[in-house]
């Protein structure tokens, strides 16, 4: 390697928003960072899912349309209460 081309390192410290101080070598002076491994959700387990749905979900509860297994179960409901009034009516006579 080429002597002087190279950047100075010095220790230096990472402060997080959290309270949290890591030592590392840098080039520059002391670091301050708003999230760190100890804060951020995604390391932490906190992380919110995702419970909006897909865009042809959405769509379809803002516009009121039917999924089409929900309306092949509402009609095979109907079915069978039909089909129970039907074998109601039969004892009956």
């Amino acid at each position: 390697m080429k002597e002087g081309i190279h950047p100075e390192t010095s220790s230096t410290t990472i402060y997080c928003a959290c309270g949290e101080e890591y030592e590392t070598i840098s080039t520059g002076d002391d670091i301050r960072v708003e999230v760190c491994s100890s804060c951020h959700p995604f390391y932490t387990g906190k992380q919110r899912t995702a419970a909006r749905g897909g865009r042809v979900e959405r769509f379809n509860e803002k516009y009121g349309r039917v999924d089409t297994s929900e309306a092949e179960e509402a009609e095979e409901e109907s079915q069978k209460v039909e089909t129970a009034d039907t074998a109601e009516t039969a004892e009956k006579n």
